[in-house]
């Protein structure tokens, strides 16, 4: 799949938001420490993916009811569903000057119950194509991998079942999925508003 890039300014996909909040001290102490042990960009991309991917559970998993959606939040209750755990990724990455989108799918069970899942991208050194990561934790049935040249996501998407790969390399955090986070009281709300597909530019989804 093409992957399209929103932002022609490369920068943008550096900058700091209120998800992405990767000058919260508690982000730079992560990343500065992630650094010292991996201290190239792509052994850091790698540790930094791994961090979040293993060590931060994903709150279907755990159980646990909170919805952080700031990357410090998420860093600091080692909590959140897979878009939160993107934008902690993500700022731990540009924290290091290392180019990062925000991507996502529209997944299904077998066809029924849709939901947007939420993934990075990233642009390393030297690289010409952006590879997409998915920090989403493994678990039975689910192998993510850190895989630049051929991608190891929790899930492919599966045409039969209405599944689609939204090719865009969004700078920010997606609006809809933003504010759906951001509502919610609890995991539980979040489940009854959280999107099931992205618009599209013309209006549909």
């Amino acid at each position: 799949m093409e992957l399209i890039q929103q932002n022609p300014d490369i920068s943008a996909y550096l900058a700091a938001d209120e998800a992405v909040d990767h000058a919260h001290p508690l982000v730079r102490e992560t990343a500065d420490r992630l650094w010292v042990e991996r201290p190239d960009a792509y052994s850091y991309a790698e540790a930094a993916y791994e961090f979040i991917r293993d060590t931060i559970p994903h709150s279907a998993d755990s159980g646990d009811p909170r919805v952080p959606w700031r990357a410090s939040e998420v860093l600091a209750t080692r909590n959140g569903i897979c878009v939160s755990k993107s934008h902690a990724l993500a700022a731990l990455l540009r924290a290091r000057g290392v180019p990062t989108a925000f991507c996502y799918q529209r997944l299904t069970e077998d066809g029924v119950d849709p939901m947007v899942h939420g993934l990075v991208a990233v642009l390393l050194p030297g690289r010409s194509r952006w590879s997409r990561l998915d920090p989403r934790g493994n678990k039975p049935g689910v192998d993510a991998r850190f895989s630049l040249d051929e991608e190891r996501l929790a899930w492919p998407v599966r045409a039969e079942f209405s599944e689609v790969d939204y090719p865009v390399l969004y700078a920010g955090p997606h609006p809809v999925v933003l504010d759906a986070l951001q509502a919610a009281a609890d995991r539980p709300h979040l489940w009854t508003i959280f999107p099931t597909a992205l618009p599209t530019p013309n209006g549909g989804s």
